[in-house]
């Protein structure tokens, strides 16, 4: 009844959503805070008889913006239901089993493999730095690759790479091969690498309004980079479908686009917070590695990653565990308001001390 294609796909499995108590989630990165006063405002008055009409396949209006806001063309803008579907697009549309494998951090983004089983792309995951950080040397070192993707800042792990240090990669790798660089945290700290899409016509940077922008509920995301690699993106689009992004989620977003106060306020916050969480956790014994994300990912010598997130799902807390060699000890905390890491903490030393 199904495909081979079919029975050999592993798909991706996402933070979990639990229905049966309520939990202080700190487990799926989303954002404490809620969108723009503006979209909220937008929602309640938009005149629902225009549903009715197809949304605009373009996407125009919220490509300006975003256009503005980072002072490139619209041309140079691509839209999508969340970074996630943007991502597949881009799997579809550069990469394949022809030219070598697709290049990803050994500990990442545990889409990529999903996508690369289900397009059929061979992949090899690059090994990282004894602190778990990226280095681009290990990429430069590779020659039979058909493209790289990376989170910056990477996920799980929170740890960042300077726009220097990509530059440094661009510099060295085929010009006929694409990198992605994968921008869904870049907000909380970093710089976007979006600077060096003039320089290097390979690159493409992938966002969404799902973390900085608190629309995770609307799903939209966005890549940037050469005409050409946008073209290539709308291609794949209008080839599976023209209309993917609703007028409610275009306007929307355009809107949290436009609001830089409540956004930068927003990130300020979410910073200030993870500051004073990972000061207290060092304080409490436990290991942090440098985050520029709305995350961090922690350990503690003599616990296990599972005991640490079946005890805190036991008291109430969800954090993320992915248990996988190398990281098996650590958990992922996605950095919630203020009161919810007092929680978190208070939880973490009654159990486990300093």
């Amino acid at each position: 009844m199904f495909s081979k294609r079919f029975k050999q796909l592993t798909p991706y499995t996402p933070g979990e959503q639990p229905q049966n108590r309520k939990y202080i989630k700190l487990n799926t990165n989303e954002n404490p805070y809620p969108p723009s006063p503006l979209v909220e405002k937008y929602l309640k008055t938009a005149d629902t008889n225009l549903l009715k009409l197809y949304p605009d396949p373009g996407s125009q209006e919220l490509r300006e913006a975003i256009g503005k806001y980072y002072n490139i063309p619209s041309s140079m803008v691509f839209t999508g239901n969340g970074s996630d579907e943007v991502l597949s697009f881009c799997f579809f549309a550069f990469f394949d089993n022809d030219n070598g494998s697709l290049l990803f951090p050994e500990h990442s983004y545990s889409f990529y493999p999903v996508y690369c089983g289900f397009y059929d792309i061979p992949f090899k995951r690059i090994p990282m730095e004894t602190d778990l950080s990226i280095s681009v040397d290990t990429y430069t070192e590779e020659t039979d690759y058909s493209g790289i993707i990376f989170p910056n800042p990477n996920a799980p792990t929170g740890t960042y790479l300077e726009v220097t240090e990509i530059e440094q990669l661009m510099r060295k790798v085929h010009s006929n091969r694409v990198v992605i660089i994968d921008e869904a945290y870049i907000d909380f700290g970093g710089k976007s690498a979006v600077s060096l899409i003039d320089k290097f016509n390979n690159l493409l940077i992938v966002q969404t309004f799902s973390k900085s922008r608190s629309l995770a509920g609307l799903r939209v995301g966005f890549a940037m980079g050469n005409e050409m690699l946008i073209s290539a993106l709308n291609t794949v689009k209008d080839s599976f479908n023209s209309y993917p992004l609703d007028k409610l989620a275009q306007n929307a977003a355009r809107i949290a686009m436009e609001d830089k106060e409540h956004f930068n306020n927003n990130c300020s916050k979410i910073i200030k917070t993870r500051k004073f969480t990972v000061k207290v956790l060092k304080n409490l014994g436990w290991e942090v590695l440098p985050s520029r994300a709305n995350f961090i990912f922690i350990q503690k010598k003599g616990i296990s990653g599972s005991e640490i997130y079946k005890t805190l799902k036991n008291k109430g807390l969800l954090v993320r565990y992915f248990g996988h060699k190398g990281i098996e000890n650590f958990v992922r905390v996605t950095i919630g308001k203020k009161e919810n890491m007092e929680v978190f903490l208070e939880l973490l030393e009654t159990t486990w001390g300093n």
